[in-house]
């Protein structure tokens, strides 16, 4: 008999009295984020990672946006019950057209994010193209 995780961190039984441990992932599209709010946005993460979950935002938040979170993060953290969050992004890239270029705008493009609780997320390696991290199983 095969039970599976219903939510991150928690044991999951296998045949034969196996126990394993697992780690959920959500991968959260551009699309479903582009349709929320920043406070919606700022929300779903900070309730998704609460739970033990790890995200990979396909196209970021703004620095606004991270700002907001990090603030907001800062005033749920309790000792032994949340110890915050982890965020590392690839850096932004400027884009611009030569319309843009001629009337001063440039379109600052954010890039994929990885966000989850600091007590089982630790960044290895981050540089332009690449995010190396170790990921824990929560106890």
């Amino acid at each position: 008999m095969t039970k599976k995780a219903t939510k991150a961190g928690k044991n999951t039984k296998r045949a034969k009295g196996v126990v394993e441990a697992s780690i959920r992932i959500d991968m959260l599209s551009k699309d479903h984020l582009s349709n929320m709010t920043s406070m919606e946005k700022i929300r779903l993460i900070l309730d998704k990672v609460r739970e033990g979950n790890i995200l990979i935002l396909e196209a970021g938040l703004t620095p606004d946006e991270e700002m907001k979170l990090m603030e907001l993060t800062m005033t749920e953290i309790t000792p032994g019950d949340f110890a915050g969050i982890e965020i590392e992004s690839y850096p932004t890239r400027q884009r611009s057209n030569i319309i843009s270029r001629l009337l001063g705008r440039v379109v600052t493009e954010t890039r994929l994010t990885v966000i989850g609780p600091a007590n089982q997320i630790k960044t290895l390696n981050k540089d332009h193209d690449v995010i190396s991290a170790l990921v824990s199983v929560r106890s």
